[in-house]
């Protein structure tokens, strides 16, 4: 099978199309994704639990300005989510800490509500348990944009 020069050319072109896509593509994703990093030391819980910013029925978040030094060219959210031992079960606590995480990764590739040049704790309540992803994710929303205006 012989195919013309006019056909090579053409998938020639298509080839590269696709190619400069698959590239363009792969860096907005590294432009979007931002590492989440947990505070490990206990001097580092301490500093940022000073500052009270915003609380509701189902969160309270804590935040301070960046005290962690920064690696240059990452883009990395200092946050940690606690849960008191007083609720549930470790299974519980988890299941709460995973969808606060997951709405957090969610409020960071729609836009930019949360600022990366602070250190946030998010300390969980029960009620989070058992309520539903949308409206955790709408106060989660407001609770930021409330703590933009603090400032």
């Amino acid at each position: 099978m012989v195919l013309s020069t006019e056909c090579l050319q053409n998938l020639e072109e298509n080839f590269c199309l696709e190619e400069e896509q698959r590239v363009e593509e792969d860096f907005r994703l590294k432009l979007i994704m931002t590492k989440l990093v947990s505070l490990k030391k206990s001097s580092h819980f301490q500093i940022v639990l000073k500052n009270k910013v915003v609380s509701n029925d189902l969160f309270t978040i804590y935040r301070v300005k960046n005290f962690i030094k920064k690696t240059k060219n990452t883009k990395k959210l200092y946050i940690s989510f606690v849960m008191r031992k007083k609720i549930g079960n470790a299974v519980k606590r988890n299941r709460i800490k995973r969808k606060l995480k997951s709405i957090i990764q969610k409020l960071l590739k729609m836009n930019s509500l949360i600022n990366l040049n602070y250190t946030y704790i998010i300390l969980g309540k029960e009620k989070v348990y058992k309520e539903y992803h949308d409206s955790i994710f709408e106060k989660m929303k407001k609770s930021f944009k409330k703590m933009d205006e603090i400032r």
